[in-house]
């Protein structure tokens, strides 16, 4: 499986990593009963990895839909999975800086990780 397709795989899991990092932490009291609204009443560390998994999945779309065209339209090679590890990287340290709670850092490689996604899916055009 190509580099790209694995990274796929790893955008699609790392919005769980965060929310685990909220729901599993000591002293959650994490109601699996309630989920919305025991995630709605969280604080600090805890709502930020809440925040942080949401945002997962809206990054998430654009990158997957980014990769697949890219490799639809023949772009497959090193280019694109440098640049599809670039993504995963950037959203790993992305979701550190939102639990972390670094919003400025956060904005940056928020930014950058569009732009990016981006970058792979305009890669036919310029690559």
């Amino acid at each position: 499986m190509p580099i790209a397709y694995w990274c796929i795989l790893a955008g699609a899991l790392l919005p769980y990593v965060a929310v685990a990092a909220a729901k599993f932490s000591p002293g959650s009291g994490y109601d699996n009963a309630r989920p919305r609204e025991t995630e709605g009443a969280m604080t600090g560390f805890r709502a930020r990895a809440v925040a942080a998994h949401h945002n997962g999945f809206e990054a998430f779309a654009l990158f997957a839909v980014a990769v697949l065209a890219a490799v639809q339209l023949g772009q497959e090679g090193a280019a694109l999975d440098r640049l599809c590890l670039a993504w995963v990287i950037l959203r790993l340290a992305y979701t550190a800086a939102y639990c972390g709670g670094w919003p400025r850092t956060r904005s940056v490689l928020w930014t950058a990780a569009i732009g990016v996604a981006l970058a792979i899916l305009t890669l036919p055009a310029w690559g």
